[in-house]
């Protein structure tokens, strides 16, 4: 289980299970897990985050960060909302011709979260999963180890 924060929505705390839901509970989730703390073992050096700067281009809303886990940076991430849109899957070819405008040929494939909910309202559930896909790509990228050169 994953237990993630967005500070957009600063008093919900979301927790992800590994091909599973997403359960969204208030902030005293976190007092919750703690006290349960006999029960669960935490990862080690499982903390990674993302901080930037948000901007608004008319109705695009994009989130541009740099993800660190621990005290190094891993990655930037890229977040692009529509905001007339609720249906992400009705306006995703919007969004990829925006993404192209200011990342070139760089712009991401559809996100996994529309295969299995096409037609879906698409809710703060879905950006923390997708948030969560791409932290664990990160992780997977630490894990690798690096080849010598002889």
């Amino acid at each position: 289980m994953y237990v993630m924060h967005n500070s957009e929505y600063p008093l919900s705390c979301f927790a992800l299970f590994e091909n599973g839901p997403c359960l969204i509970a208030d902030t005293n989730f976190d007092v919750l897990m703690v006290k349960l703390k006999g029960f669960f073992q935490s990862a080690k050096a499982s903390k990674i985050e993302t901080r930037g700067t948000r901007y608004q281009y008319c109705d695009f809303l994009v989130k541009v960060g740099t993800v660190t886990m621990g005290p190094s940076a891993r990655g930037i991430s890229v977040e692009v909302e529509y905001g007339p849109c609720v249906v992400a899957s009705d306006c995703w070819s919007l969004l990829l011709e925006f993404l192209q405008s200011f990342l070139g040929s760089h712009t991401p494939g559809a996100p996994a979260v529309f295969g299995n909910r096409h037609d879906a309202v698409y809710g703060p559930a879905d950006t923390m999963v997708q948030y969560m896909e791409l932290f664990n790509k990160i992780r997977k990228q630490q894990q690798v180890p690096v080849a010598g050169i002889r």
